[in-house]
């Protein structure tokens, strides 16, 4: 597969909307549990992402939503990058790496000055990556997400 010519990374539309949740559903019933909250936001994404001012992303190749990323608003000038899944039969070809750098130059595109996230220590992969991007390590409140152990920021500008 060559990625780089074939993949585009486009916004979320209604059209699209069930991508998000099976994407997510496939990685979270394989490491995690869907926690009800996920099920609140995946089944609704319009009304609990874009809604609330936020926004989600798909990675689309050969017509197919291979991958996706969400930006949820906490401030004017704050997002978490959470909702990032990409289906088992495409990982490790660099998707993540590409919606990691679109939602990178969407924020200083559109003045957001820091991304945080919540993650696992046991996904090695995608932690290496947020540290790769210049993601650190920050102190973790607690009952945000059942499965986090790690907390993470970048600060943009």
């Amino acid at each position: 597969m060559n990625s780089e010519n074939n993949l585009e990374i486009i916004p979320f539309t209604i059209e699209e909307k069930d991508a998000i949740k099976t994407l997510n559903l496939e990685w979270l019933n394989k490491y995690f549990k869907v926690e009800p909250n996920d099920e609140i936001v995946l089944s609704n994404p319009k009304a609990e992402i874009i809604d609330k001012g936020g926004f989600i992303f798909y990675a689309k190749y050969k017509n197919q939503i291979i991958g996706t990323i969400s930006l949820l608003k906490v401030t004017n000038d704050c997002f978490e990058l959470s909702k990032m899944a990409i289906t088992e039969k495409i990982q490790g070809l660099g998707i993540g790496k590409k919606l990691i750098e679109y939602c990178l130059t969407y924020a200083k595109e559109n003045n957001i000055s820091k991304l945080i996230l919540y993650s696992n220590r046991r996904l090695i992969p995608a932690i290496h990556l947020y540290k790769k991007y210049g993601f650190e390590e920050i102190e973790l409140e607690h009952g945000i997400y059942e499965r986090a152990d790690i907390k993470m920021q970048k600060i943009i500008f």
